[in-house]
């Protein structure tokens, strides 16, 4: 088909190209008239391997984190007051007491709950919605709670506080307090959990099911306790479990009203 046949003529379309070049150059020209400074940045940007702009992605979303922040954190934890308790001292010996626990501590559970590395199904479907920054301002506000001291069973003190402080060397156990510091307090920066005045009940039923073959993660970090729990003895795990409900320092204060 010709321009002729479809209604063009010459005339018209010499002028319509005429305006489209008129409009090029216009458009050249105002390139040419922007700031040098902003050359260098179209061509970064042109030049940046597709790869990179997903690896600046994590690092975006990190800084997106604002400090912690304990009053916000105690607004969220309301939610988990019905288990935990709202300072941190829960009242059912199933459900684990937060109070004092490391902030550290806590975001790397609730991120693995989250991503199902550590299986419960009242946890994991409690993680699943929160952000990062709820993790670490919940984090903040229980390690900024005091454990309530519990009490030992007299009879397993001795038998359990031996396991504590020195182990079991013959049978591969290494003392608890190397890791969990002498007091039980724990180590923050290992992540390392505090197990001062623990429930017995919770750290018995944990300890058993470390030792039955349960991991919370298939990393190293995860694997340390399995594999210490499947050296002790039924009677080992119910010592430790009392000595550690039982353990705490003398300036131990109850947790303050929230």
């Amino acid at each position: 088909m010709s321009f002729r046949s479809a209604g063009f003529r010459p005339t018209v379309l010499g002028s319509a190209l005429a305006l489209v070049l008129a409009l090029s150059a216009s458009a050249v020209m105002a390139q040419d008239a922007q700031p040098e400074t902003a050359t260098p940045a179209a061509a970064s940007t042109a030049a940046t391997p597709a790869g990179a702009a997903t690896a600046a992605a994590p690092a975006v979303a990190a800084a997106a984190v604002k400090p912690s922040d304990a009053t916000a954190g105690q607004a969220k934890a309301a939610v988990c007051g019905a288990c935990h308790g709202m300072d941190g001292n829960s009242a059912d010996a199933q459900y684990p007491k937060l109070a004092g626990q490391s902030e550290q501590y806590i975001v790397r559970q609730l991120t693995s709950f989250k991503a199902a590395k550590r299986q419960n199904p009242i946890m994991m479907g409690m993680a699943a919605p929160l952000s990062e920054q709820d993790m670490h301002d919940l984090g903040a506000y229980f390690a900024s709670k005091t454990a309530l001291p519990g009490v030992a069973d007299q009879a397993l003190v001795e038998h359990g506080q031996t396991l504590f402080r020195q182990g079991d060397a013959t049978r591969g156990i290494p003392a608890c307090m190397a890791c969990h510091s002498i007091d039980g307090r724990g180590n923050p920066g290992a992540m390392y959990p505090q197990l001062t005045s623990q429930h017995a009940q919770y750290i018995e039923a944990t300890l058993k099911a470390w030792h039955d073959g349960t991991s919370w993660g298939d990393d190293a970090h995860s694997q340390v306790m399995p594999a210490i729990a499947k050296q002790l003895s039924a009677d080992d795990i119910a010592a430790l479990a009392s000595y550690i409900e039982g353990l705490h320092s003398a300036d131990s204060q109850p947790a303050a009203t929230p």
